[in-house]
Parts: structure tokens; C-alpha cells; sequence
């Protein structure tokens, strides 16, 4: 399979300039190019074909004084930057044709966006220095941050600066099964959540860290700063970075926290099944802000693409199931559960079960994994007081279940 490593890099003030000279020259070669197809388009004329664009807006550009300053960054650059308008039409087209999630038309690249990137396939003789320096084309060699080894040959290097001004290069790499790790006993179901991130059919609660909660008042802070800079002023631009470096530092905490349990979560277990949750939907209630503070698709993906690595199994079950509505120990339904129930005892068996645990318990037996219901059994504690006591919201809440939310809240 293809993974990508990224690894911080360190350009001088002169790199630094010669990359922002990459990075337009990169987006007035792909801006050209969209006009250009756009043009055709509404004159009824032939979709211009990547060969032709190449050639026209590349090759004879260069020879002209209006783009003759393309000249002075590498052409793979230029290149990939076409290839790039190839793949966002080919995405737009396809979620027309239902074959992906539906996407916006390709549009028009500003200098003002805070993420640029140039990409570097081989073709660019780009290479690694026996300094651990990258070599780079009409750029020079940059200082790169080593956090782990490669594990084979990268085929591209794709150079980005983010919006905190930070730059990364991001290689692509190939693994092969020589990644499997041995089998493993375990099998687990994940229910995930807000009250706890993730409840394993094994009894086990992960707490859920909240990063931006945490965060909020930093953050508060430096968008206050940021409102009262006058647009366009330098004082705007760099309060605006400070922002996004609040951000980065939130979103790198999460997704570090992600890559640690999944990694765990994969090496422990034999095979992990989670929940279909409707992120989408659920982005659109009152519960927003925490769910994507939790990052459960980012989290699912790395769920399913480190099984896929390591030789695990994979399963995800459909967000339908009824797994807060069955009782895990004799397989009775009896119906939904207002949230604020977190612990409730089987009418037909008598066995006490806490909400969380038996939902996960219920996503493995969902997705065909061997487990019991043991976990499930918990003694009576206390039972948190509804949203409606909690005096958070000032008028009278409807009350939803769980499952039908696809999550469980405290």
C-alpha cells in the first residue's frame, strides 16, 4: 500500500523566498490551465487535453515576457500542478457520477491562501543527502526534522506550507506485507462517544481529551487580538498567524492522540469493529463543536488503513444498528433510552449493563467477532442528571436517543 510520511522542514530566508516563487509559479500554471478549459467549455470548443496545456502554457510560455519567469523553477513543478487540475475535474466528475462524495467544481487558486505546495516526482532528480539534508531542484538542500526512518524509497516529495507559516515535505512511500505483525488473541468492538472517546467491548474507557475545550481561552484571545487588527495591515497578517498556530497546536495534539491509540488499538486486537457514525449530520446539531473536537472520522480512517497495514481485520457496521437498544447478555430489545440513561437493567434476564459497554459489546457481535458479554456487567452507580437540569441550555431541549444520534453523550 502507498502511505505518506511527513517531516518538518527548516528552509533559510533565502530558500524560503525561492519556494514562494515555486509555490505561484505553481498557481499561475494551474490557473491558466482551469481558464483555459473554463474558456473552452463556455464556447462550446474541445476540452483542451493536458499535452496540449503543457505545451501551450508551459513550453511557449516561457519564451514569452509575460511568463518568462517560469523559467526560473523546476518544470516538474509545473507539471504536477496540471496534473493536480486533472484530478480535482476527475473528483467533480465522478461525485456527479455517484461513484464518490460530491465535490465543488475546480476553482481559481489565490496568492492569498495560506496553504501553499509543490510536488516532486523523480523526473525532478530530487534526492537525500547523506547529511539527512533534501535536495531539492533550483532550490537547494533543506534542513529536515527526522522523526523516523522511511521504510522504503519515496516516489514523490511534495513540499507544504501550512497556514502557522510552518513547512513540511511529505513523501510518498510503498510498503509490503513484510509489515504484518503476528496474530493476535483479541478481538474488540469500539463504541465511540463524547462523554468517554472510545468504550471497548473489554470493559476499558478512554477518556475523551476535549483539545479545543482545553484550548479556548488561548484561542479567545488571540482571535480578539486578530478582530481588532486593521485589514491588510502587517499587524493583521502577523496576529492572523498566531491564530493559526493556536489551531495547529490543537490539531496536532489530536491527531497525535489518534495515531497513539489506534496504533495501540491495532497491535492489541486481532480484529476491531466501530460504528458507521453520521458525523455529518451530527456537525449540524448543537453538539458540533465536541464532535469535531472528537475527530472520529480521522480516527476511524486510521483505524482502517493501519488494520490493512499490519495484517488485521477491519470491520465497520452500519449506523442502524440498535446496539444501545439490545441487551448484549440474552439479545432482547427493549427499545430506546433517553440519554441521560447510562445504566439500566434487561427486563428479560436481569443483568445490569452500563450503556457504553454494552454498545461495544453489541458493535462486535454486530460485525461476526468473538466476544462475550461479561464486560457488560457493571454494578448501579450514579446516574449523571439530564441536559435539562444542567441549566446549559435555557429553554426546554428535546430529548433524543443515542443511537439514533449514532453516539453517546453524557
Amino acid at each position: 500500500m502507498r502511505l505518506r510520511y511527513s517531516f518538518r522542514l527548516y528552509p533559510s530566508a533565502g530558500q524560503r523566498s525561492v519556494l514562494a516563487r515555486a509555490f505561484g509559479c505553481a498557481r499561475v500554471v494551474y490557473n491558466d490551465a482551469l481558464r483555459a478549459r473554463e474558456t473552452a467549455r463556455s464556447e462550446g470548443m474541445p476540452f483542451p487535453k493536458t499535452g496540449d496545456l503543457s505545451r501551450q502554457l508551459i513550453t511557449e510560455a516561457k519564451n514569452t515576457p509575460e511568463r518568462a519567469w517560469l523559467g526560473e523553477v523546476s518544470a516538474v513543478v509545473l507539471q504536477q500542478s496540471l496534473r493536480d487540475l486533472d484530478t480535482a475535474y476527475k473528483n467533480f466528475l465522478d461525485g456527479l457520477k455517484g461513484k464518490r462524495p460530491r465535490m465543488g467544481a475546480p476553482r481559481y487558486k489565490s496568492k492569498r491562501d495560506t496553504r501553499q505546495s509543490a510536488r516532486f516526482t523523480a523526473n525532478a532528480r530530487w534526492s537525500i543527502t547523506t547529511g539527512g539534508k533534501l535536495r531539492l531542484p533550483k532550490i537547494g538542500d533543506l534542513k529536515v526534522k527526522w522523526s523516523r526512518s522511511l521504510p522504503s524509497t519515496p516516489s514523490t516529495v511534495t513540499v507544504v506550507k501550512d497556514s502557522a507559516g510552518r513547512y513540511f515535505a511529505s513523501f510518498v512511500v510503498e510498503t509490503g506485507p513484510e509489515e504484518v505483525l503476528p496474530e493476535a488473541a483479541p478481538e474488540v468492538g469500539i463504541d465511540l462517544g463524547l462523554g468517554h472517546f472510545a468504550v471497548l467491548s473489554d470493559g476499558t474507557k478512554i477518556d475523551s481529551p476535549r483539545f479545543l475545550r482545553r484550548a479556548e481561552k488561548r484561542l479567545k484571545k488571540a482571535q480578539r487580538s486578530l478582530s481588532r487588527k486593521e485589514k491588510g495591515s502587517s499587524n493583521r497578517n502577523k496576529a492572523r498567524v498566531k491564530v493559526a498556530r493556536a489551531h495547529a497546536r490543537v490539531a496536532d495534539a489530536r491527531r497525535e492522540f489518534h495515531h497513539q491509540l489506534s496504533t495501540q488499538l491495532i497491535r492489541e486486537n486481532q480484529a476491531v469493529a466501530v460504528e458507521d457514525l453520521a458525523v455529518k449530520g451530527l456537525a449540524r446539531t448543537r453538539l458540533a463543536k465536541s464532535v469535531h473536537d472528537a475527530g472520529w472520522s480521522a480516527f476511524v480512517t486510521m483505524l482502517e488503513y493501519k488494520a490493512a497495514r499490519y495484517g488485521r481485520t477491519f470491520v465497520k457496521i452500519g449506523r442502524f444498528e440498535p446496539t444501545s437498544q439490545v441487551c448484549s447478555a440474552c439479545g432482547v430489545k427493549d427499545g430506546p433510552k433517553p440519554l441521560n440513561v447510562r445504566v439500566w437493567t434487561c427486563g428479560a434476564c436481569g443483568t445490569v449493563l452500563d450503556r457504553d459497554i454494552n454498545a461495544a459489546v453489541n458493535v462486535a457481535k454486530a460485525a461476526g467477532l468473538a466476544v462475550t458479554a461479561c464486560g457488560a456487567r457493571v454494578r448501579p452507580g450514579l446516574v449523571p442528571a439530564p441536559r435539562s437540569e444542567t441549566g446549559t441550555h435555557p429553554k426546554p431541549q428535546p430529548v433524543t436517543t443515542g443511537r439514533q444520534a449514532g453516539i453517546s453523550v453524557l
